[in-house]
C-alpha cells in the first residue's frame, strides 16, 4: 500500500514539472525583438495641465497652473522685480533658532520657476513690510534648494504657506494678496474686532484699506459688541471695527441717525457699499459679509487669481470679451451678478490681455473676439457650459439659474475630426472619442499629451514604435489625443503625458491609470496582462544581410544588363 501511494507521488511530481516546463511562462518570452534600437526609459511627467493661472484654472489648482505658467517658460511672462528687504530668508541652518526666537512668523515654502509663489512675491513683500510693524516676521525657504526641510514640513505644493505661533505651526488658508495675509495675521494675534473712537482714525482706515466691515452700535460692550466679534471671527479675510460715534458713521455713509445697531461693509470697487439689513446675530452678520466681501465681478489678472480659485463658492460665470466691447457687456454682467451672491463668482477675462486673455481663452476653447458668457464648476469636475444668444440681464440670470439647478448640457472642446486615421497610432479629438475609444470590441491605450510637454515629446519615438508592432491586432488600438484642445468625461488627467487603457467590454468602468516604465517592452507587458481579448504579437520576418541585399542587388543589375544587351 506504501509502495502504491509513494508512487502515485511520484508519477504526479513528473506531471507538474512536465506541465511546468510545457508552459512558457510569459515573462520568459523572446521580446528582444521589441528592445531593438529601444530609447530611453522617459519618466512620468509632473507637468499639471491646470487651466493656466493656478498648478490650481490647480484644471482651469486644472489654471491649484500650467498654461499661463508655460508662459514663463517661453519668455512671455516675466516676474517683475520685487522689494523683499523685510522678508526673512531661512535655511536649514537658521530656521530653528529663528522660529523659537520669534512668537510670530510666518514662513513660504517656494520654488524660484512656480508662476504662483511669483505672483504671490509682491504681495508678500508689501505685507511683511506692513506686519514688522506688530512684530510678526515674514520668512521663505526656498524648498528646491532645501529639500529636507520642505520634507519635514510635508511641503507638496507650491506656495505652501505657515503661521507659526511659539513655534507651532498652521496652514494659512486664506488668499494670497497683501490685505488678506494682513488681516488675517491681526486677527491671530489680537482682538477680532477694532474701535473707532475719532474721526481721524476713520479717515486713515478707509484710506489704508481695501474693504471694511463697520458695526455702528448703542455701546462698544454688550450683546451686540458680542455677536459683531463673534461674526468677525467666522471671517478671516476682513477687518471688522465698530463705532458708537454718530460723525464717524457719516464717513462710512451710514445715517448718523439710523437705527442702531447698523452695519456696512465698504469696498474699493463698483458696488461700494452693502447695508445689512438682517438680523444681528453673528451667524446672519457672517452670512451678509460672506456674500458681499467680493466685488461683483472679478477681473481676471495673475493677482487676482487668488480670490476666484481659493473660494469656497467654486461656480463661476466667466464673460470673455476684448477691452473696447467690455464697455458695454461689462455694466450689464455687473447687474446679473446681483442676483448671485454667495452662489456664483461673477468673472471677466479680458481678451486682448496677453498675460491671461489668450491661454484662458483657449482652455475654454473661446474663439473670436465676440463677447460669450461660459459656466465653468470649478476643478473638481471642470463642466464647461456656454450661453448661447444675445447678453442681456435677463439672459445671464437665467442661464446662472439654470446653472445652479444643474439643467445645462455640458460643452467639450475638440478639434476636427482627421480625414485619415490610418496610421499606426490613431488621433482622437473630442467628437470621436466615444466612436475609438468606447468601442466595446477594443482593448484601447490612450496617451493624453500637450504639444508644449517635454516628457511628451520624449514618449513619442517610444509610443509610436509600439503602435507600428502592434498595428497587425484587430482587438488593440493604441491612441493619441491633445488634452489641450480636445476634452471628453472620460478623459480625465492629472498631467502630461497620461496614459489610460480602456478594457474592452468594460467601458462603462473608470479606465486602468498606465503606471508602468514608459519603454516598448514594459508597455506591451502591461497590454498583455490587462487586455479583455488575448492576443499574440508576431515577430517580424528577419531582415536579409545587407551583404544578401548587395549580391541580389548586384545579380539583378546584371541581368538588366544582360536583357538590355
Amino acid at each position: 500500500m506504501k509502495s502504491i501511494i509513494i508512487l502515485s507521488i511520484f508519477l504526479c511530481l513528473i506531471c507538474i514539472k512536465t506541465a511546468l516546463c510545457s508552459s512558457k511562462p510569459e515573462e520568459d518570452e523572446d521580446l528582444k525583438f521589441l528592445e531593438q534600437e529601444e530609447v530611453s526609459n522617459v519618466e512620468a511627467s509632473d507637468d499639471t495641465h491646470h487651466y493656466g493661472i493656478p498648478n490650481d484654472y490647480e484644471n482651469y489648482d486644472d489654471l491649484e497652473d500650467n498654461e499661463l505658467e508655460h508662459s514663463d517658460e517661453d519668455g512671455s511672462y516675466d516676474a517683475p522685480v520685487v522689494d523683499e528687504t523685510h522678508v526673512v530668508v531661512l535655511k536649514e541652518s537658521n530656521f530653528s533658532q529663528f522660529i523659537e526666537k520669534n512668537k510670530f512668523v510666518m514662513v513660504e515654502f517656494y520654488a524660484p520657476w512656480c508662476g504662483h509663489c511669483q505672483a504671490l512675491a509682491p504681495e508678500y513683500a508689501e505685507a511683511a513690510a506692513e506686519l514688522k510693524e506688530v512684530e510678526v516676521s515674514l520668512a521663505k525657504v526656498d524648498a528646491t534648494e532645501e529639500a529636507e526641510l520642505a520634507q519635514k514640513f510635508d511641503v507638496q505644493g507650491f506656495p505652501t504657506v505657515y503661521f507659526f505661533v511659539d513655534g507651532v505651526h498652521k496652514p494659512y488658508p486664506g488668499q494670497r494678496t497683501k490685505d488678506a495675509i494682513i488681516t488675517w495675521v491681526k486677527k491671530k494675534i489680537g482682538p477680532a474686532l477694532y474701535n473707532i473712537t475719532t474721526t481721524e482714525e476713520a479717515e486713515r482706515i478707509l484710506a489704508a484699506e481695501e474693504k471694511i466691515v463697520l458695526g455702528y452700535l448703542e455701546s462698544l460692550v454688550g450683546s451686540e459688541n458680542e455677536e459683531l466679534a463673534g461674526a468677525s471671527n467666522l471671517e478671516d479675510d476682513v477687518s471688522f471695527y465698530q463705532t458708537a460715534i454718530p460723525d464717524v458713521a457719516k464717513l462710512f455713509h451710514i445715517d448718523p441717525e439710523a437705527k442702531r445697531p447698523a452695519l456696512v461693509i465698504v469696498k474699493k470697487e463698483a458696488e461700494k457699499f452693502n447695508y445689512f439689513d438682517g438680523q444681528f446675530t453673528k451667524s446672519a452678520i457672517a452670512e451678509f459679509v460672506f456674500e458681499n466681501k467680493l466685488p461683483l465681478v472679478t477681473n481676471l489678472t495673475r493677482e487676482s487669481a487668488a480670490l476666484i480659485f481659493e473660494n469656497p463658492i467654486k461656480k463661476q460665470l466667466i464673460l470673455f470679451a476684448t477691452s473696447n466691447d467690455s464697455e458695454k457687456v461689462l455694466p450689464t454682467f455687473q447687474e446679473a451678478a446681483k442676483a448671485f451672491k454667495g452662489k456664483l463668482i461673477f468673472v471677466y477675462v479680458e481678451l486682448d490681455n496677453e498675460d491671461v486673455g489668450k491661454p484662458v481663452s483657449e482652455y475654454f476653447g473661446v474663439t473670436g473676439d465676440a463677447p460669450s458668457v461660459i459656466a465653468y464648476t470649478g476643478n473638481d469636475d471642470a463642466k464647461k457650459f456656454i450661453l448661447d444668444g444675445e447678453l442681456t440681464i435677463s439672459s445671464i440670470k437665467s442661464f446662472g439659474e439654470k446653472f445652479l439647478e444643474d439643467n445645462l448640457k455640458p460643452f467639450y472642446k475638440s478639434d476636427p475630426i482627421p480625414e485619415n486615421n490610418d496610421g499606426d497610432v490613431k488621433i482622437v479629438v473630442g467628437n470621436n472619442f466615444d466612436e475609438i475609444v468606447l468601442d466595446e470590441s477594443k482593448d484601447v491605450l490612450l496617451e493624453i499629451y500637450a504639444p508644449w510637454c517635454g516628457h511628451c515629446e520624449a514618449l513619442e519615438p517610444i509610443y509610436n514604435k509600439l503602435g507600428k508592432h502592434l498595428r497587425g491586432i484587430d482587438s488593440l488600438v493604441i491612441a493619441k489625443m491633445d488634452g489641450t484642445t480636445n476634452e471628453h468625461p472620460r478623459a480625465k488627467s492629472d498631467g502630461f503625458p497620461t496614459l489610460l487603457f480602456f478594457p474592452a467590454g468594460n467601458k462603462s468602468f473608470d479606465p486602468i491609470t498606465v503606471d508602468t516604465d514608459r519603454t516598448v517592452v514594459a508597455f506591451y507587458k502591461f497590454l498583455k496582462k490587462h487586455a479583455s481579448i488575448p492576443f499574440k504579437l508576431q515577430k517580424p520576418a528577419p531582415e536579409k544581410s545587407k551583404v544578401s541585399d548587395a549580391a541580389a542587388t548586384h545579380e539583378t543589375s546584371s541581368n538588366d544588363v544582360k536583357d538590355e544587351l
